[in-house]
């Protein structure tokens, strides 16, 4: 039986650099949803569980079951950004898994 991952995120409400900035001196990392022939949508992560969820092999290699306002979709990480020298990650891109493709 496979082992099912859950990550929690929020969606947000503005976009931008300036928005981006922001959220990372709250403590959030910024990060986008695309894929499976929907519009791209705009959401968030606390840092903290981002650097928890980095720190397993699963993270980058599964497919994950994103909680997004109490919605559940199946998801693939695509990408990370990390700052040069400091342990943050800046960015996140996910990929939606489609059920029938």
């Amino acid at each position: 039986m496979a082992t099912i991952h859950e990550i929690q995120a929020e969606t947000r409400g503005t976009e931008g650099k300036g928005a981006s900035r922001r959220l990372r001196r709250e403590g959030m990392v910024p990060a986008v949803l695309y894929g499976a022939k929907q519009d791209a949508q705009a959401i968030q992560l606390t840092h903290k569980n981002a650097q928890l969820y980095a720190g397993h092999e699963w993270f980058y290699s599964s497919i994950l079951h994103m909680q997004i306002g109490g919605t559940t979709q199946k998801v693939l990480l695509r990408d990370i950004q990390r700052h040069p020298f400091k342990p943050f990650i800046m960015h996140l891109d996910f990929q939606r898994v489609s059920e029938t493709e």
